[in-house]
């Protein structure tokens, strides 16, 4: 019985054992190509959008879209 008990716990950490190994070789790995993709890909810096501004002719009356938005409320609760 005590064989048997030794060959798990064995068979337990050696199994471990390799895991960890096995995802410290992985992280490694990832590190080494995301540093190689960014070297030979940098991304280029970000563009400041534009904001966008309302047309003249609309001003900042939202009569339409309240009662739009209001249709569509009315028409889900029912």
């Amino acid at each position: 019985m005590e064989n048997l008990l030794s060959e798990g716990l064995e068979l337990m950490v050696f199994g471990m054992g390799f895991v960890v190994v096995f995802l410290t070789l992985l992280v490694f790995a990832t590190s080494g190509m995301s540093k190689v993709v960014g070297k030979f890909f940098p991304e280029a810096p970000a563009q400041p959008k534009a904001k966008k501004t309302a047309p003249a002719s609309a001003g900042n009356n939202n009569d339409e879209l309240i009662a739009v938005m209001t249709a569509a409320v009315h028409k889900h609760r029912s």
